[in-house]
């Protein structure tokens, strides 16, 4: 008898997509086939996608410093019920994640909760002041490999290439929030028809694609790994598509929210639909839905950014930017994007493993593989009413959505289970 079987999925594997039965014992995947033993916990995929549990690059925990909008506990419970095995703690907590000793302090306890791993992301500049270089040493000796000042972009571009050939040296990779402040610090939405309606100063796709083109031109002086954080504008796409024909180590994620909405949501003036950057306009999405596709954009990042409701229940332009997404981002991609069963788990858990380097994440499942693993049925609908999250700045909340997560695993523990008719 085996720890636990995950019995009559389409299972993702190495060797393609099969109907079988899975069986995990401590931790890993013993068997894939259509007889495999009795199991303690049996959990019934029929109907459903049995793969590697995705893993988030772009994850805001708030702690250290902000707990009363979200810590790693609630975090990593939202996590996990979005079919998460792993997510990468943003550093721009207070104070901002520029020591090893904080690095540790991340990890630590995420891993005493254990519902999800938590791979904490190091600041590029000491406190994301832009200004001085963090412990980069410090914070790669923590077991840090993925460095950004997340929340801000790196403006000054001399403080970027030291820390870019720095970076390079040790094989990290810089994620930069490639958003020019000096176009972007006085708006509210994306510039444009909707914008000149409401009478809101607007933030122009040139804040981006200014940013994304400096950056690149730094990428191809100093080698460095790039990854371009939430990208938004068909400029961007195009620029980033570009600079990968040139062969430039460059990868990019893009947020469920800029894949299902547009700045025509905005009209409302719903707080829950501000965030950073802005969401555009329908040729944009268009344009990020195509580069999803067709690989230009490697991965899906939630960018999952927790509010208190005192902070988003005041007038849109005083409201903070972001939303909150882990619980559902699978659902939005599912819903919106006509990817095959492969294609959206290389999207969701393949890719983001490999870019942020998390070893035992990502894999396709085979006989071996470390025992994380998500089990996700595309077809049934379901309606979110609250979250896991200490927060609910969701503009997702009420709407049905499609594609359910109905079980996580981490190395073979049962993290979230949805079904109530499982054995």
């Amino acid at each position: 008898m085996v720890d636990l079987a995950i019995r009559n999925g389409s299972v993702v594997t190495v060797d393609g997509v099969v109907h079988a039965d899975v069986a995990i014992e401590e931790g890993r995947v013993v068997a894939i086939g259509s007889s495999v033993p009795d199991a303690r916990v049996t959990i019934d995929a029929a109907g459903a996608w049995v793969g590697p549990a995705f893993v988030d690059l772009h994850t805001h925990l708030r702690e250290p410093g902000q707990e009363w909008k979200e810590d790693i506990e609630s975090g990593s419970h939202a996590a996990a019920a979005g079919g998460y095995g792993a997510i990468v703690a943003m550093p721009n907590t207070d104070p901002a994640i520029d020591t090893g000793a904080l690095a540790h302090f991340v990890a630590d306890r995420g891993r005493r909760i254990g519902l999800v791993d938590v791979v904490p992301a190091g600041a590029i500049t000491m406190g994301r002041q832009g200004a001085t270089m963090a412990h980069i040493d410090d914070l790669w000796a923590a077991g840090v490999r993925m460095f950004t000042d997340d929340g801000d972009m790196v403006a000054n571009a001399a403080v970027l290439r030291t820390a870019m050939e720095y970076i390079a040296a040790l094989g990290g990779v810089v994620a930069q929030h490639a958003v020019d402040p000096s176009l972007s610090a006085a708006g509210f939405m994306h510039e444009g028809a909707v914008s000149s309606r409401l009478g809101m100063y607007g933030i122009p796709r040139e804040a981006d694609d200014i940013a994304i083109a400096r950056d690149l031109a730094l990428v191809a002086l100093t080698g460095v790994r790039y990854h371009v954080q939430h990208v938004s504008t068909a400029g961007g796409v195009d620029l980033i598509r570009s600079a990968r024909g040139l062969g430039l180590p460059v990868t990019a994620e893009v947020t469920p929210h800029h894949l299902a909405f547009t700045h025509d949501h905005v009209a409302t003036t719903d707080p829950d639909y501000k965030m950073m950057p802005p969401l555009r306009d329908p040729s944009d999405r268009d344009a990020l839905t195509a580069g999803l596709s067709d690989g230009t954009i490697d991965a899906v990042a939630t960018d999952h950014a927790p509010h208190a409701a005192l902070e988003k229940e005041v007038p849109f332009e005083d409201a903070p930017n972001g939303v909150i997404g882990l619980e559902w981002a699978a659902s939005i991609v599912n819903e919106h994007l006509a990817l095959d069963v492969t294609c959206f788990f290389d999207r969701m858990s393949t890719r983001p493993a490999q870019i942020a380097g998390i070893p035992d994440h990502g894999e396709l499942l085979h006989d071996g593989s470390v025992a994380n693993i998500v089990v996700f049925d595309p077809a049934r609908t379901w309606t979110p009413s609250t979250s896991a999250s200490r927060s609910r700045n969701a503009p997702y909340l009420g709407m049905e959505l499609t594609g359910v997560v109905d079980a996580t695993v981490l190395r073979g523990v049962v993290t979230h289970r949805r079904r109530t008719r499982d054995s």
